[in-house]
């Protein structure tokens, strides 16, 4: 006869409560996933710093999530070069940009080879929206993005 320890339902619950940062880091990549049921998925480039252009990225991927729905279509929006600023925490689009994310999902990608040219000119890394996901060159990104299938955009 095989003898099994038992754990008592109070060390079990400590147990699951060790576990739950575990089970959440393994879901933070899932996060930043793309949606994997739409039906459309779009890269939009923004590499100028003209605020109209940056401003206008941003109306394009609002005006996607109407036509389309926020369920129907994945965005991810990169920015390098002269448009990282509009991923600076002080840019006047962040409110647009927290409504994107909150409310259709929108991913916002910044340039790290812009990031560190940036951060060599200013003396000290700028501040970026806490939405800007670092990769490593932002065309790289968009070519990644465009051989899994995506649009390319540039508004």
């Amino acid at each position: 006869m095989e003898h099994r320890r038992m754990l008592s339902p109070g060390r079990r619950a400590w147990l699951w409560l060790l576990c739950l940062p575990l089970l959440a880091l393994a879901w933070l990549p899932v996060a930043r996933a793309a949606k994997p049921f739409a039906e459309h998925k779009i890269v939009l480039q923004i590499s100028d710093r003209d605020p109209f252009k940056q401003t206008l990225v941003l109306n394009v991927a609002n005006n996607l999530i109407k036509h389309y729905g926020p369920d129907k279509v994945d965005i991810e929006i990169v920015a390098f070069g002269p448009g990282l600023r509009l991923l600076f925490a002080d840019n006047s689009n962040a409110p647009r940009i927290d409504s994107l994310v909150q409310a259709a999902g929108v991913r916002f990608s910044a340039c790290d080879n812009t990031f560190r040219a940036v951060t060599r000119k200013l003396g000290h890394p700028p501040k970026l929206n806490p939405h800007a996901h670092h990769v490593s060159a932002g065309v790289v990104r968009i070519i990644d993005l465009v051989n899994q299938g995506y649009l390319l955009i540039k508004p």
